[in-house]
């Protein structure tokens, strides 16, 4: 089984591609996690256990926990083991956003991959297929390649055109058509600019897709998903964050994440 099998099979098994952030910013936790020995991870495990029947994955952005130091990620530690120890078939993706020479990846690899222990990160192409080989080579795990953003300014880097097409679309052929030889690789692309997802999508093929950009961020589950499916109509892993666990009620804004997008599929 490659590691995409594991993010479909958990697809089929609870018929959904909806993926919840666990963007546990400390600032915003309700008081009564706050006043706890470990806040972000009781009020992430809170969130999991209300949320977990309906969504294919989890992502944490590293930053909410690196801001906090060693509390901070013992926090993150305790939230990856209790989903591996509880539910294990759901996918973990850490949004880490690493990219650097070879040998430095191998300390992220170490501490994001192995001690963490996310079936997934996101990292930059910016330095190379090279750079990325030892990401690459871990035939185990998700390497989830930077492609189109969902920010505003995402058009100043990733629209520039090279040689006729936009630096985005180069870098979705290198993943389908070079870096993807152990059948390992996805791509982040946004949800906010369905155009753009659909030409993302006619050149990677299959690939899976991280799309962040639903709920706070504006991004329109209907356009999205329909530009965005594969042709085994899944291929995305639509995540939101603020909108389901800073909701008034996260367990139906799961549901309803999972309903809204298999309306379009």
């Amino acid at each position: 089984m490659t590691i995409i099998d594991k993010y479909n099979s958990r697809v089929d098994n609870v018929n959904s591609l909806a993926c919840v952030g666990l963007d546990s910013d400390i600032e915003k936790l309700p008081e009564e996690f706050k006043k706890t020995e470990f806040p972000q991870f009781y009020f992430n495990r809170w969130i999991i256990d209300q949320t977990h029947q309906f969504v294919s994955a989890f992502k944490a952005n590293i930053a909410f926990y690196e801001l906090r130091g060693d509390r901070g990620m013992r926090e993150l530690k305790l939230t990856t083991d209790y989903i591996r120890e509880k539910y294990p078939d759901i996918f973990l993706v850490c949004d880490a956003k690493r990219g650097d020479i070879g040998n430095t990846n191998f300390g992220y690899i170490g501490s994001v991959l192995d001690w963490l222990n996310f079936d997934a990160m996101t990292v930059h192409p910016y330095l190379g297929k090279e750079s990325l080989g030892p990401f690459l080579e871990r035939k185990d795990k998700g390497i989830i390649v930077i492609c189109r953003t969902s920010n505003p300014g995402a058009e100043e880097i990733q629209d520039l055109v090279v040689d006729g097409e936009t630096l985005s679309q180069v870098i979705a052929k290198k993943v389908k058509d070079e870096w993807n030889y152990n059948n390992n690789c996805l791509l982040v692309v946004g949800a906010t600019y369905p155009k753009d997802i659909q030409k993302v999508r006619d050149i990677a093929g299959d690939l899976t897709f991280l799309m962040p950009g639903i709920g706070a961020q504006g991004g329109d589950v209907g356009a999205a998903v329909k530009a965005g499916l594969n042709s085994e109509k899944k291929g995305l892993i639509i995540n939101s964050s603020r909108g389901v666990i800073f909701s008034s009620n996260p367990r139906e804004a799961a549901k309803n994440l999972r309903d809204e997008i298999n309306k379009y599929r």
